[in-house]
């Protein structure tokens, strides 16, 4: 009974996950297609560039709803912690590769801290800190990246103090949530602007700075 829960689950989070709202609000508010604006990212932080910071407001927390509302109903349906975090994954693919743009989509920052909070709200206040504290130094892909490796190190040492009753559960789950994340920043086809970068430099700066090249204004003022 539980698999064809988890199944029903996993179908509804995709779909749930792949409505694009940074794409549909920055298209209502400005008529751009958000993909061929800034960093090209269907999210909220691009939206915040392209369109307005007010409007990128309600998408981060719309996106961060996503994850915690799937991941909240998956455990009322009696799933196990890491099957939970399963489904938030799911919810968070969707995000990424969503059928409604043709599987083009974010990178589902939001969404990921949206799973983190139903699991633990304690933890997913500190992610917030570290991975949004380096954004006033526009860092955020790096601060994403430390926060998301901090996951299952935090769940392991800290469980008890932060709520979590299946330590196993949520180090195994988070572990999926970091390696999903670290294979949306490298499985990209390469673009223009970084031809001439060398394949190492290429994915060290796709895997720590989310983009193919050190400039970070040169790869937002880049033509998508």
């Amino acid at each position: 009974m539980l698999i064809w829960t988890f199944i029903l689950l996993a179908a509804g989070a995709y779909l749930l996950g792949s409505i694009p709202a940074a794409y549909i609000a920055a298209r209502l508010a400005t008529g751009k297609d958000i993909r061929k604006e800034g960093s090209g990212n269907v999210g909220a932080s691009n939206v915040a560039r392209s369109a307005s910071k007010k409007l990128a407001l309600s998408v981060f927390l719309f996106d961060i709803a996503k994850g915690y509302l799937v991941v909240w109903l998956a455990g009322i349906c009696g799933l196990a912690l890491f099957f939970q975090i399963l489904v938030g994954v799911i919810a968070v693919a969707g995000h990424n590769w969503p059928v409604f743009l043709k599987f083009n989509g974010g990178r589902g920052i939001a969404t990921s801290l949206g799973v983190v909070l139903a699991v633990s709200p304690w933890l997913g206040l500190i992610a917030m800190v570290v991975a949004y504290g380096l954004a006033p130094f526009k860092q955020l892909a790096v601060g994403v990246l430390i926060a998301l490796i901090s996951l299952p190190v935090l769940s392991w040492f800290f469980a008890s103090p932060l709520g979590i009753e299946d330590k196993f559960g949520a180090v195994y789950g988070f572990i999926v949530i970091l390696a999903l994340a670290v294979f949306r920043r490298l499985a990209q086809r390469r673009l223009e602007i970084s031809r001439d970068t060398p394949v190492g430099e290429l994915f060290f700066n796709r895997l720590v700075f989310d983009r193919d090249i050190r400039s970070r204004e040169d790869w937002l003022n880049r033509k998508v």
